[in-house]
């Protein structure tokens, strides 16, 4: 499954603070499929939603 990355946040945020999560919740109510995850190499959760291809059999660079 390709992932499309919509923001960063780092993990060492205020304590109580969910940046991503609140992010996820604003972009979810605007209807996309935004969820939070970890990406432990960066030490940071991205938001990401699940990402079509724009033409079909065709993969996305980046």
């Amino acid at each position: 499954m390709h992932r499309r990355v919509l923001e960063v946040f780092p993990a060492g945020g205020p304590w109580g603070s969910r940046p991503a999560e609140e992010f996820a919740r604003a972009r979810r109510d605007e209807g996309l499929p935004a969820e939070v995850v970890m990406d432990l190499d960066t030490d940071a959760f991205l938001v990401v939603v699940p990402h079509q291809p724009t033409e079909p059999g065709r993969h996305p660079r980046g």
